[in-house]
């Protein structure tokens, strides 16, 4: 179950699209091309992205096209992919808080002055639902680093994600046993040092101390390892997954 959701989230991974984050870093460094096609290539995005901030229907001749324009381009030159979302979640949130930001200071229209309540409950729900999508977005690009860092562990000892796949217990007796011999190894510090040392079970050790065959243990030698090293890791949103059924 865990292995499958993980190899689900680094399939998916292979599969996004990161050729935009990689064109932004090249505008950062100063690539005036790259910076001029990007805000040629995303015209109907910030297009869009004003028409839902204004409700109406945005070209090049309004002012609002403008502030949209601009907001693209700080947030190429602001995106951090280390902190932020992804690109694109990113500039749909910088374009929609400088427009609300205009619409509200537009004394020519009145707008700021005349909004109505409803419209003003409504502005904040969108605003509400743009951060809770920018929150998923943040939480979505940690698990992916998670798990590349937990597949490099995974490397130091021989593992794989792959390899998992076809060790991992398909029952679920048989996986509470395996998780149970990898909690009682993380909680003796010598048979966890000598696991993370040697990169191997102390399967004499483990023999000693549950009343499990040595055939067992061997069976499931390679997930109880991968078990171990993700409960002595720093990932907590993998660790997670843990919870409910593997005991503390």
């Amino acid at each position: 179950m865990l292995i499958t959701t993980f190899n689900g989230f680094m399939n998916r991974k292979k599969r996004r699209a990161g050729d935009v984050e990689a064109r932004v870093l090249l505008a950062q460094n100063g690539s005036d091309e790259e910076l001029d096609g990007l805000l040629r290539a995303y015209s109907p995005f910030m297009k869009k992205a004003a028409f839902l901030a204004c409700n109406r229907y945005i070209d090049e001749h309004d002012d609002e096209y403008s502030i949209a324009l601009g907001g693209f381009h700080e947030a190429v030159m602001k995106y951090d992919s280390s902190r932020d979302a992804s690109f694109m979640t990113f500039a749909h949130l910088v374009i929609r808080r400088k427009l609300i930001d205009h619409l509200r200071k537009e004394s020519r229209a009145g707008l700021a002055a005349h909004i109505a309540k409803g419209e003003e409950e409504a502005a904040a729900a969108a605003d509400a639902a743009s951060y809770i999508h920018f929150s998923e977005q943040q939480e979505a690009d940690k698990r992916r680093e998670e798990i590349q860092i937990y597949s490099e562990l995974l490397a130091g000892f021989g593992l794989s994600f792959s390899e998992l796949s076809d060790v991992s217990p398909k029952h679920a007796d048989a996986r509470k046993t395996a998780m149970d011999i990898a909690v009682i190894i993380c909680s003796s510090e010598e048979m966890k040092s000598e696991t993370l040392r040697k990169k191997r079970l102390p399967i004499k050790k483990i023999e000693q101390v549950v009343g499990v065959s040595r055939k067992t243990i061997e069976r499931h030698r390679k997930y109880i390892l991968a078990m171990v090293i993700l409960r002595n890791s720093d990932l907590p949103i993998l660790q997670e997954y843990l919870k409910g059924w593997m005991p503390e």
